[in-house]
Order: structure tokens, then sequence, then C-alpha cells
């Protein structure tokens, strides 16, 4: 820290596709949902995370709730300006500072992002107050905030299932040997679960209500050795508009979930296929990190484990994995500056 370091103010960002987490002064001050609720007449901001969350699906025409990120990338370069700017004021929201400081930021990014992708999160952090904005890919910042010493002559892979995109890298030397990034994680989760409800029991849900039959009773395996009680679904018959009520079991919920958790086997597969032999060896036998929401899904693990014959080890803190990783190479952007982009 130097003389005038009270000057700046370093943030550290997990601009995700469902929560945004930001880290100052090595604590967590921001948790909250990617969501943000607008004026539709004025584009005035009413509400940002937690309290837009709660007026999600429950709007009238006066209202919107805006998702600014889909598939980990930005979708509401707008909104998501707004979103990031209202972060960053509750990060300062119990202080009175007698100037603004200059912000450095260091975000994370999914490993497939394109160049016109990064140069969106770019300007929607620079147009939010950044003075100095670096980015940093997601698998890499997972395996940082895992403790895994990324700059040893070792393999090691992380498998990172957020809420956009499953992230997939072997990582070696301080750099990505190979990567997969698929647009099916946590989202696509909560989308095979409404199409399912529709098709097999008749009833709409919302996307929130999905969610939580996710959370509840959301299965990789149908077979598990402590089985969740039933989640009760309430919503209006598709075909008379009546109110029904359907109890769904965790075995369902494995079942609808079984072609997209499919799809992220593939690309692990791949993964694994275009590793050296060499940094193969190295994980075969320390195995792969699992990390992000999705890694909280019951009996991930194992059914990864029996896909692959690689065991699966499910990070202490999947959730905040990614942001404390970004948070560290903050720390110390000396060191890992050659991660930065």
């Amino acid at each position: 820290m130097g003389l005038f370091s009270f000057l700046t103010q370093e943030l550290a960002i997990d601009l995700g596709t469902a929560n945004t987490i930001i880290i100052h002064n090595d604590k967590i001050v921001v948790d909250e949902p990617s969501i943000v609720a607008i004026e539709s007449m004025t584009g005035k901001v009413i509400a940002i995370g937690n309290e837009a969350k709660l007026m999600q699906d429950k709007t009238h025409d006066g209202i919107k709730t805006i998702r600014p990120l889909r598939d980990g990338v930005i979708a509401d370069f707008d909104a998501a300006e707004k979103m990031i700017r209202g972060m960053i004021k509750m990060v300062n929201k119990n202080k009175t500072p007698l100037f603004t400081p200059a912000l450095k930021i260091v975000i994370c990014i999914p490993s497939g992002s394109t160049e016109v992708e990064m140069r969106a999160v770019r300007d929607s952090s620079e147009h939010a107050g950044g003075r100095e904005v670096l980015m940093i890919y997601e698998p890499m910042a997972a395996a940082i905030g895992m403790g895994v010493d990324v700059e040893a002559p070792e393999g090691n892979m992380v498998v990172d299932i957020g809420g956009g995109t499953t992230e997939i890298a072997v990582v070696s030397l301080g750099g990505i040997v190979w990567n997969e990034s698929v647009r099916i994680a946590g989202d696509e989760f909560t989308r095979d679960i409404q199409e399912y409800m529709r098709h097999q029991h008749n009833i709409k849900i919302s996307e929130r209500t999905a969610e939580q039959i996710k959370l509840q009773v959301g299965s990789a395996l149908t077979q598990l050795d402590e089985p969740p009680v039933d989640f009760v679904v309430r919503g209006p018959h598709q075909m008379t508009a009546l109110p029904i009520e359907i109890p769904v079991s965790y075995q369902e919920i494995a079942h609808c979930l079984d072609r997209s958790i499919s799809k992220i086997e593939t690309a692990i597969m791949q993964t694994l296929e275009h590793t050296p032999p060499e940094l193969y060896a190295d994980i075969f036998r320390k195995g792969i990190y699992l990390t992000g929401g999705g890694a909280l899904l019951r009996g991930l693990d194992k059914r990864l484990t029996e896909k692959t014959k690689i065991p699966f080890h499910v990070a202490e803190d999947p959730l905040h994995c990614v942001v404390r990783g970004t948070g560290i190479s903050l720390k110390n952007s000396h060191r890992f500056k050659f991660l930065m982009k």
C-alpha cells in the first residue's frame, strides 16, 4: 500500500449471470442477484439486486425488471452499466467520503469471451466509474480462489458451473492450456425445469419458482443417499386455468436435467481429450476441482466421477471461489499481472 493508496479504491468484481459479488479490502461487501428494476418511461433505476428480484414477474407496465447478463455476457449494455454503478454505490453506502476515490477494478470474464464481449464488460465498468479496469478469466480466478498454485509446472483442471456458462479449463504454469466454455449452466437447468413442468404436468411456472425447485429438489442422480422432501408446486393448469398442486420429487428433476448435464459431461471429456499426457497424469492423480453455484447440485460430483473415472472435488465455498480468486489477483496484481487482460 502506497502513501496515497487512500486516493484509489480497489474492487474485485464477479459479474455473474445470476449473482454479482464484490470484494473490497479482502471482504465480500456486495452479494446480490444480477437484476435491476427500471422505470419504463424515464429509465430511472428503482431497485437493484435483492430488492429488484422481489419485483421479478410481479411488475406492471410502468416498471420492468432486467437481467443485464445472458449466458455469461452483457446482453443489455445500459442496464449493465446502471447495475454496476448501483452495486459500487452499495460498497460505500455507510461512508461519507470527502471526495470520490479513483476506482481500480479487476473483473472476471468467461474464458470463451470474444473481443466484442470483453469490450462490452470493459466499457460498462469504465462508464460506471472505473478508472483502471483489468480482466481475468473465470477458471483461472476459480483456481486461485481454491488455493491452487496456478504458477506451478503441474496440470490442474477446473470446472466452474455458473449461472450462464460452464467454464472448463486445464491450468499450468500460470496459463490456460486448454479450455471449453459451454453456454449450459444454472439458467439452462431452470429453463429445463420450466419446460418439464409445462409438458409433464400442464402447469405454467415462473423462472423464480423453477429456481426454487432447483434449489430444493435439484439432483443429478435418480438415487441419493439423503433424498430431499418433495417440493409442492402451486399454479394454474394450462388448459383450464384452475389452480393445481403438484408434488415434485428429486428423481423427476434428475430426469429433466439429464440432457443438459450430459452436454457438460461431453465438454469435460473433450477437454480431457485435448489435455497433454503429462498434465493428464497430474489431473488423474489430483482429481478435478468443481466450483460455481452448479457444484451444489446434489450428486453432480458423484455422477461426473462415474463418467470420467477421475475424482471430482467440490470447492469449500463454490459460490465465492471465483470472486475470492479475483480478489487475490487484485491484491497481488504485480505477481499476477501476466494473467490480466
